[in-house]
């Protein structure tokens, strides 16, 4: 499957894209755990069928020691029992966050009280900004058909 941009070659996205990569750098200098980050990103990229972005954030997590189980079981975490509290605060809330169309209030009070029992401000930050910016990601690669499989990880980082 080809792609139907090519970001790389557009002036425009090359400009664009930039930023976009400075703010994935950014994450990493937060306090939001590194294997919260990437289970995050890997859920809203699940839900929204991103197939570029699952590859590229199964890899990184992987590559940075998490466990294939606990991989495999993003997709289900609720029933899982391989996550922490905290861990699931964060999914729960980058689940409402990515599905905000599917409810009334977006992220219900009750999401973000959890959350915010488990994350102080800043972390709550990153974390909803790390939420934002992976559904832009998202459809910047799904709306352009961006393949998947073989990323390496560091290749963006």
């Amino acid at each position: 499957m080809d792609a139907r941009l090519n970001y790389f070659t557009s002036p425009t996205a090359s400009k664009v894209l930039k930023y976009f990569m400075s703010t994935g750098k950014a994450f990493k200098e937060s306090p939001l755990p590194a294997v919260t980050q990437e289970l995050v990103a890997l859920r809203v990229s699940q839900i929204n069928g991103c197939a570029a972005c699952i590859d590229m954030h199964t890899k990184e997590a992987a590559a940075a020691g998490e466990t294939s189980a606990r991989l495999n079981l993003v997709v289900a975490w609720r029933e899982a029992t391989v996550f922490t509290e905290a861990e699931r605060a964060a999914l729960e809330l980058a689940e409402e966050g990515t599905r905000v169309a599917d409810a009334a209030e977006g992220v219900s009070d009750e999401v973000w009280v959890y959350a915010a029992k488990h994350y102080d401000e800043e972390q709550l930050t990153t974390l909803v900004i790390l939420v934002s910016f992976m559904n832009a990601v998202n459809r910047l690669n799904i709306i352009t058909r961006q393949p998947a499989g073989d990323y390496e990880p560091g290749q963006l980082h």
